[in-house]
């Protein structure tokens, strides 16, 4: 499995199913500013209520080969094996990417377990074989990485503009870079604003 993060902003993406699985993946193509199309006869309302907002596109009826013209990734939420095979080997043809959703046989891809801190993100796969593990080592992993990575890592993008302004060389600027990038910056950052709120 080759690992890659997918910026998806205005790509046309293809959801076939409208249920409660669907709907916790579009909720996820939403929030990267996918332009999401579902297909499905029915769908809950919260997706219902998308597509009335015109968050999304609800086509309510069955998935069509059609459905694929122009689209960069398909996600298949339905209960249907038939319909995932279907769609995976209309998507396959075309050379679009397709996740079928607890089905790995009709997958080129597999949503990872993630762990989210703003800009920072962690994510854990085990190719399928074990959803549960992974999300397991998320739990953990949340854990280990609170909330207050969130900010750290904004802070670290602006100090990397900055130090790219100057005339450091290349391997000062790295230097420089992985010391602000260390554990000891980080527990130091820590006790510094503490040490403000007190």
């Amino acid at each position: 499995m080759f690992p890659i993060f997918l910026k998806l902003e205005s790509r046309a993406c293809l959801v076939v199913g409208a249920g409660i699985v669907a709907q916790g993946k579009i909720q996820g193509l939403i929030a990267e500013r996918a332009s999401v199309e579902v297909v499905a006869p029915e769908a809950t309302a919260q997706i219902r209520q998308w597509a009335k907002a015109g968050v999304i596109a609800w086509n309510q009826r069955a998935f069509q080969p059609g459905d694929l013209e122009g689209k960069f990734l398909v996600v298949v939420a339905t209960s249907s094996r038939d319909v995932n095979k279907r769609v995976f080997t209309e998507a396959h043809a075309r050379g679009i990417l397709c996740n079928a959703v607890d089905d790995p046989s009709n997958c080129d891809f597999y949503y990872p377990a993630v762990v989210r801190r703003g800009d920072l993100q962690i994510a854990i796969s085990t190719a399928g074989q074990s959803p549960a593990l992974a999300q397991r080592i998320r739990q953990e992993l949340e854990k280990k990485f609170g909330p207050e990575y969130e900010s750290w890592v904004v802070s670290l993008g602006k100090q990397r503009e900055e130090l790219a302004g100057t005339d450091l060389d290349a391997d000062a600027r790295k230097r420089i870079l992985h010391e602000l990038a260390s554990h000891a910056s980080f527990e130091a950052r820590n006790v510094a604003q503490e040490g403000g709120r007190n």
